[in-house]
């Protein structure tokens, strides 16, 4: 390695990226265009990173296959910070295991890191606890060690395991402040304040009380009938119910459980679950029907009683659960929250949506000034204006079915 590219690395190391610039401005040898892509990335300047990564790693030879590695972990990286996941993941998998397999412990350690962040960003959290699993209790350099905190407080915190969160957050911050990256420790400080945020609310005497994760980790653990109309499902005890995919049998469990102790009216769950004002003979069969397959999924913890009127659940304890927001859109925001620039790609991956509904959804918020696009076709992005005042950490979707 000659002179030139050492110096350029040692300024990129250190967080100098126009320094480093200045040392392989002109030169287009692959190890020149790979630093330049890195510098560029540093600076922002994400589509020419990429660019030059990819020139970076189509320029090394077959008998360079590490550098092709950290190349490929290079603008992983950058993809990840376009919120870009139409690359293949096992693309950076094998990057990952070329480099450790090469003894290149540090890009191994950071391809790790940067697949596990973006299954998180997914709502892959099975994968994203495989990819993280093995860091546990790991020696590390400040730096990657903040972000592996970062990455597994968000994990636990997924899943309410709130011990878990501030443990690893503790971690972080000693890490963080070790490194000496402001920007490092002013998001472990934003992922602690999440605890403190209201997270969701819960419906008592009639009135919404706005609950932290603290509270919705002790309702859960409670032994009451918790109706969670922020994952969309039910838990009561050892019982996990996922409704995501079953919308009307859910909307019919939140119905009797906002009615309860007393009873739902047949004609407000009619309206609530099929979405109609003009009920008839049809639509009382066809919720004599839906409420038996409630029935028969609720039968371990809860009874559904017909009445004189309609329904009724019957529980020791229930409580239901809801989002600090609420609407078909809220999910696409909680995403959009995080200040970043998505495409609308990555959007459907992680909502699980197709892009032709995502597209009608953005062009309503856009349209009602909620979130707003920069560039054109392809290169288009969505942001919105970060929300205040909340979490929306159990809106994110596929988190782990309630707990």
């Amino acid at each position: 390695m000659d002179s030139l590219i050492s110096a350029a690395a040692r300024a990129l190391a250190a967080g100098d990226a126009l320094t480093a610039l200045k040392r392989v401005a002109l030169r287009e040898d692959p190890p020149a265009l790979a630093l330049r892509g890195i510098a560029m990335a540093q600076l922002g300047e994400h589509g020419r990173a990429r660019e030059l990564l990819k020139r970076a790693a189509q320029g090394f030879g077959k008998h360079e296959a590490l550098a092709q590695a950290r190349c490929v972990v290079a603008e992983a990286e950058v993809a990840l910070a376009l919120r870009d996941f139409s690359g293949a993941p096992r693309l950076l998998e094998a990057a990952m295991a070329t480099l450790e397999a090469g003894g290149d412990r540090s890009n191994a350690l950071q391809a790790r890191l940067i697949a596990a962040r973006q299954q998180l960003l997914l709502g892959r959290l099975d994968e994203a606890a495989r990819l993280l699993q093995p860091l546990e209790g790991q020696a590390m350099p400040a730096l990657p060690a903040a972000v592996a905190a970062l990455a597994t407080a968000e994990l636990a915190l997924r899943s309410l395991r709130l011990r878990e969160v501030s443990a690893a957050l503790a971690r972080g911050r000693d890490a963080a402040a070790r490194s000496g990256v402001p920007a490092l420790q002013a998001e472990i400080d934003d992922a602690a304040a999440t605890l403190n945020h209201t997270a969701a609310r819960r419906l008592l005497d009639g009135e919404w009380q706005p609950l932290r994760l603290q509270d919705v980790a002790s309702l859960m653990d409670s032994g009451a009938l918790v109706v969670d109309a922020c994952r969309h499902g039910l838990r009561a005890g050892a019982l996990r119910l996922d409704l995501a995919r079953r919308p009307i049998l859910f909307t019919l469990l939140r119905t009797l459980a906002e009615a309860w102790p007393g009873e739902a009216d047949r004609d407000t769950l009619i309206a609530r679950a099929f979405r109609i004002r003009e009920v008839d003979e049809t639509h009382r069969a066809r919720l004599r029907v839906e409420i038996g397959r409630l029935r028969a999924l609720v039968k371990p913890v809860a009874a559904i009683e017909a009445t004189a009127r309609g329904f009724a659940l019957r529980a020791p304890d229930v409580a239901v659960l809801a989002p600090p927001m609420e609407g078909e859109a809220s999910e696409l925001l909680a995403l959009l929250a995080d200040g970043a620039a998505w495409s609308t790609s990555a959007l459907a991956l992680a909502l699980g949506e197709s892009q032709r509904n995502v597209q009608r959804e953005l062009a309503e918020l856009e349209a009602a000034g909620r979130v707003r696009a920069i560039g054109q076709t392809r290169a288009r992005r969505w942001l919105a204006p970060p929300l205040t005042g909340f979490t929306t950490i159990l809106l994110l979707p596929a988190a782990l079915p309630l707990g």
